[in-house]
């Protein structure tokens, strides 16, 4: 079985209207209170899961680009100390196109780091204000530039969709991203999540999200151009090339092992037959003052929250689920009768291996899992 590191940097330069993830502005921070912290949690799980084979390291955040690059290489160096690295171990730091950041890339590249997940979100200076981006149309070229000759993989992420954008605006924003020979997209359709500034300017009607026909249409133009372009979509809203997929995200969707440290992190981990969920606590000051075995919440997972997670996570990808993996977790087939309905709306594929979404069951991928999950529901 994979097996992967999150490592969460709660810390940003500013909140992102749309932003719903666990961060904090940033502030005075005590590098060498982060350092003892983070590396005392991590040997504290290297304890519980024993010899693993390591095959993806990812800082994910927040803004991880703001922590020194020498903290980076320590959290690495550990990292490799306590597991064993795979020889084709993909380590990857979420970054913003700032130039104070784009200063720091090769040192990153030094640390360690071999992929560079950049949150450009967009190359129009209107579409960045929007989106309370602090970096330029400028500087995100700048940065894509200098991490394609920096790092042997770059991830370029993208929001459509958005107000007053049009399809045209669209196809000209990622066909400009792919003519850079850019590795991986993701690609996102703006939404509004609760609890965000987005979230109330939407209730106070500044603005609206684009009808359901619009936003399809987006959808099906941004897997057309990709398509085209050789980066179809391997999961709903990433594409690559064969080979160029995102290691330590496929551990999501294939529903591997994988633990996280950092305020608010995930974690999946398989200890003899069962598999637990562990969650640290989210505000960083109770983080840093707690020992690992008290910051860390462990809950039992069920089989059949396996199989849901499973299927939810499965089912994001082209290839989608092996049947009989899901059956081994739930302790019962898919319902027959629904994979049968489903497939006859044109929404599902299957066989005796495996089942997957057809592009048009990605449009509505939760109602379909739904579905799935619940003989009593009407069918779609």
């Amino acid at each position: 079985m994979a097996f992967g590191i999150y490592i969460h940097w709660p810390y940003c330069t500013r909140i992102c209207p749309y932003c719903d993830f666990n961060v904090y502005r940033n502030r005075a921070v005590d590098i060498n209170l982060w350092r003892d912290a983070l590396t005392q949690d991590l040997k504290w799980f290297a304890d519980q899961t024993g010899e693993r084979a390591l095959t993806s390291i990812y800082f994910g955040g927040g803004t991880p680009s703001l922590m020194p690059p020498a903290l980076v290489a320590s959290l690495i160096e550990v990292c490799k100390e306590l597991w064993h690295p795979s020889d084709d171990i993909e380590i990857n730091l979420e970054a913003n196109p700032t130039d104070a950041e784009q200063a720091r890339f090769r040192d990153f590249r030094s640390a360690g780091i071999n992929r560079l997940s950049l949150g450009i979100q967009s190359f129009d200076d209107k579409a960045l204000q929007f989106l309370g981006r602090n970096h330029s149309a400028v500087e995100a070229r700048a940065a894509l530039d200098l991490s394609l000759r920096t790092f042997e993989r770059t991830t370029l992420d993208l929001i459509y969709a958005r107000p007053e954008q049009s399809l045209a605006d669209w196809q000209q924003e990622l066909e400009t991203a792919l003519e850079t020979g850019v590795q991986h997209l993701s690609l996102y359709q703006l939404t509004v999540e609760p609890d965000t500034a987005f979230q109330k300017a939407v209730d106070r009607k500044d603005w609206a999200l684009p009808d359901d026909p619009v936003q399809a249409d987006f959808y099906d133009l941004t897997q057309e151009i990709c398509d085209a372009a050789g980066k179809p979509a391997y999961e709903v809203s990433n594409h690559a090339a064969p080979g160029d997929e995102s290691h330590h995200n496929m551990l999501y969707w294939t529903y591997q092992d994988y633990i996280g440290i950092g305020p608010g992190a995930h974690g999946r981990l398989t200890k003899g037959t069962a598999k637990e969920a562990i969650t640290g606590t989210s505000k960083p000051g109770d983080y840093l003052a707690m020992p690992p075995d008290a910051k860390f919440e462990t809950e039992p997972l069920h089989s059949e929250d396996q199989a849901t997670e499973y299927l939810l996570m499965g089912l994001r990808l082209n290839s989608g689920i092996e049947t009989g993996k899901y059956e081994q977790l739930a302790g019962k087939p898919l319902s027959q009768a629904r994979v049968t309905q489903l497939a006859d709306k044109g929404l599902l594929e299957h066989d005796t291996r495996r089942c997957n979404l057809t592009p048009a069951g990605r449009k509505v991928l939760n109602q379909v899992v739904l579905q799935l999950l619940s003989d009593d529901r009407p069918a779609l």
